[in-house]
């Protein structure tokens, strides 16, 4: 393991909470794909089963950084427990109705409990922000936690399918239930590496995303969520109409492989710069790598696409946790990210659902226009916000590069 990644790990508990963020961020890419898998078997009805789906994203994208924001005040352990027994109350309840065909509407309304716990990823993430911050290793840990993030969407959409579709339907749910509830269970009994909650006389009125920073940060990736959920889609279109549908995860799984492989490289180096210029350049090369996958024709040329596309995830991604801390009050850290997974999973159900109308339209080769436009979009939205990014966060003095600078100098000098 290179040596930043050993330092990483050097303290007590972080081991144990990285591996606690894991199981319980499994979650996130095993519910929803879950859920259809499940519904479509049961009743035949993708259409129902997209519903549901969709109705989980949209319930985690309202409640997540509400969620987030109590959390920010009254810590993770006080406010995810409650929270994670909800998620279980309709995690179980779609099950049940599901197996014994209970009206829709149920299904709805328990779909929408599920969504009430937010990514685990935002609380792993502000425990390292609460460990490191100021220093290189901060940086080090988003890239580890990038990794992570893919592996999840690596393993856990094979794993709910196999199991829905080898077992039982509700299997692959019922297993993201249980990871769910081990994780944040796991992690909520951590309470020295767990952030202190920040006293009253430092919280904030009103949300984080009255932040003009984050603003463009959570526009520019609900277009680039949007990239996301149409690749998905449109790439296992393309493998069907190729009369290959089982290697389309084979596929999706090398698109993440290669943010896997830039995230860890991405965390071993020292960067230099403006974090605001290398996170539109990071923008700029997701949108590019759009381009090629308008002349794909075979399932071997899509996968080698889509590894390179892939390079360009995880250190934007990273830059872009960075960035958040800059421009959010550090008693609003934990809702600031929760608000870009949220963009994230708005963009993908936006993708999903365009891509899917341009397929059926004009076809699965046709489908892949819709994530490059999406990432024009994102290009778009990062040139016109690039100035907001630039300006200091009205709560803090100085330029926001001024203020990195400073930071980061005082941090070597103290790790020297």
């Amino acid at each position: 393991m290179p040596t930043p990644y050993r330092a990483l790990f050097a303290p007590p508990g972080t081991r144990a909470f990285a591996a606690a963020g894991l199981v319980g961020r499994l979650p996130l890419s095993m519910m929803g794909i879950g859920v259809v898998t499940m519904i479509s078997q049961v009743t035949g009805r993708y259409g129902l089963a997209g519903a549901l789906s969709a109705t989980i994203a949209l319930s985690s994208a309202v409640l997540g950084p509400q969620i987030s924001r109590l959390i920010d005040r009254h810590g993770q352990s006080r406010v995810l427990r409650p929270a994670v027994l909800v998620a279980l109350t309709g995690a179980a309840g779609l099950l049940v109705a599901t197996h014994f065909r209970w009206p829709d509407w149920t299904l709805f309304v328990f779909s929408a409990l599920v969504g009430c716990v937010p990514s685990l990823g935002s609380m792993v993430r502000a425990r390292w922000a609460a460990l490191y911050r100021g220093t290189p290793l901060l940086h080090t840990a988003y890239s580890f936690e990038s990794v992570v993030d893919e592996v999840c969407f690596i393993v856990g959409p094979i794993v709910s399918i196999g199991l829905s579709t080898a077992w039982f339907p509700e299997a692959g749910p019922l297993l993201a239930a249980v990871f769910m509830a081990t994780g944040v269970f796991w992690l909520t009994s951590q309470r020295a590496t767990e952030p202190r909650p920040h006293p009253p006389e430092e919280h904030v009125r009103g949300s984080a995303l009255r932040s003009p920073g984050l603003q463009v940060l959570v526009a520019t990736f609900v277009a680039t969520g949007t990239v996301f959920g149409a690749v998905d889609v449109v790439t296992v279109a393309f493998a069907e109409e190729l009369g290959q549908k089982a290697a389309a995860s084979l596929v999706l799984a090398v698109y993440a492989a290669g943010s896997c492989v830039a995230g860890l490289v991405f965390g071993v180096l020292r960067v230099q710069g403006r974090p605001e210029r290398r996170w539109l350049v990071g923008v700029c090369a997701m949108a590019a790598s759009m381009i090629p996958l308008q002349l794909v024709g075979n399932l071997p040329f899509l996968a080698v696409a889509l590894f390179l596309a892939g390079l360009f995830i995880a250190p934007t991604m990273i830059t872009t946790m960075s960035l958040i801390e800059q421009h959010v009050p550090r008693a609003q850290l934990t809702e600031g990210m929760t608000w870009i997974s949220t963009g994230l999973a708005v963009g993908v159900a936006l993708g999903s659902s365009g891509a899917g109308l341009v397929i059926d339209a004009a076809g699965a080769r046709a489908g892949y226009v819709v994530p490059a436009v999406a990432g024009a979009a994102a290009v778009a939205v990062g040139f016109l916000g690039y100035r907001r990014l630039c300006r200091p966060a009205p709560w803090r003095g100085g330029t926001v590069v001024e203020q990195h600078g400073e930071r980061t100098g005082k941090a070597e000098q103290h790790l020297a």
